[in-house]
């Protein structure tokens, strides 16, 4: 018999020590070679739909095992806070935290990119690219043997991505603000934060209020190292969750949803450890435990930023009479090269 998924048996564990605080639930279950892994959602602070909401997502990559650490990370800080700290439990009155640390468990379990049926969950919603995409990497359905494999043409959604759309239109897109992390690695040399969209270059509607939460980050992270910009800036692709969810809320002035995925650069740790190039693994995750806990630190302190952005999204989000402003500024910052 296999051993537990360790990332599993920790979110267990901290399910049980943040009682009476932290709720969680398995959305469904995944098969991963005969056995069954569930696909966990953990819950954190004031359920009314009227107050803000941040989700932490992590794990829908298999291989980056580090996305899923992360949001664990992230879980474990705050349950040990929810012991000692009035302040969190004050935030917690008006916020709502939720968490989908490992979207892919079977990925995980397998060490694939894909889930056990092959397909790449970030390739897998009903969203087609407007303009050409990489060949290969920006989604194709030749073959599940191939990397980013979008599933058959027509056919419903894995469960996975499933479970995590269900998840998102049930504790993110009602509520008036609203803002999602998704944690992967595997992207160049510098930690990046982007924003939809992936299937078109054409700016969101969202524009002015993702500047003003570039402006305030940078405001108060004044030595920060990452790059804040829309993932078009790299390259488009078919399929993207998030571009699938945001373009269900886009036209709804009243809410404000904001994806952002933090993509972590991997090359940062091969470029110190070349020997990892040798490694599956080694390719998308810190394989030192120093560097780990590096990436750890660092990371923590930008999830819990966003929790205090969300928390204070009234004191920064632009008004009425603001969005002309930064909606040019922001088109001239990053679409008008």
């Amino acid at each position: 018999m296999s051993r537990p998924l360790a990332e599993l048996s920790e979110l267990q564990a901290l399910i049980k020590e943040g009682q009476p605080y932290l709720d969680a639930k398995v959305l469904c279950e995944v098969d991963a070679a005969g056995e069954s892994l569930p696909v966990l959602a953990l819950y954190l602070g004031n359920p009314s739909p009227n107050v803000p909401v941040v989700g932490f997502f992590g794990g829908v990559h298999g291989l980056e095992r580090i996305g899923a650490e992360v949001v664990i990370a992230f879980v474990r800080h705050l349950v040990k806070r929810l012991r000692w700290d009035n302040v969190l439990h004050e935030q917690l009155r008006e916020l709502r935290l939720v968490f989908m640390p490992v979207v892919n468990p079977g990925g995980l379990r397998l060490g694939t990119r894909a889930n056990p049926s092959g397909v790449d969950l970030m390739r897998n919603a009903p969203v087609d690219a407007s303009e050409r995409v990489p060949y290969l990497l920006g989604g194709q359905r030749i073959s599940a043997s191939l990397p980013w494999y979008r599933g058959p043409k027509d056919a419903p959604m894995q469960a996975e991505s499933a479970a995590l759309c269900a998840l998102a239109e049930a504790e993110l897109l009602g509520r008036p603000f609203s803002l999602a992390v998704d944690c992967h690695s595997g992207f160049g040399v510098q930690d990046r934060i982007w924003f939809p969209y992936a299937h078109t270059r054409r700016p969101v509607e969202h524009l002015p209020e993702l500047h003003a939460l570039r402006m305030i980050f940078e405001q108060t992270h004044a030595h920060h190292m990452y790059v804040f910009e829309p993932q078009s800036h790299q390259y488009l692709t078919h399929g993207d969750i998030w571009d699938h969810l945001y373009r269900g809320v886009e036209a709804e002035p009243s809410r404000v949803f904001l994806p952002l995925t933090l993509e972590m650069g991997s090359w940062l740790w091969v470029k110190k450890n070349p020997r990892q190039l040798f490694s599956r693994h080694g390719m998308f995750n810190p394989l030192i435990g120093h560097r780990q806990h590096r990436v750890m630190r660092r990371h923590i302190a930008l999830l819990d930023f966003f929790t205090r952005a969300a928390s204070s999204y009234s004191r920064w989000l632009p008004r009425a009479d603001e969005r002309e402003s930064h909606r040019e500024q922001a088109l001239a910052r990053w679409y008008r090269r």
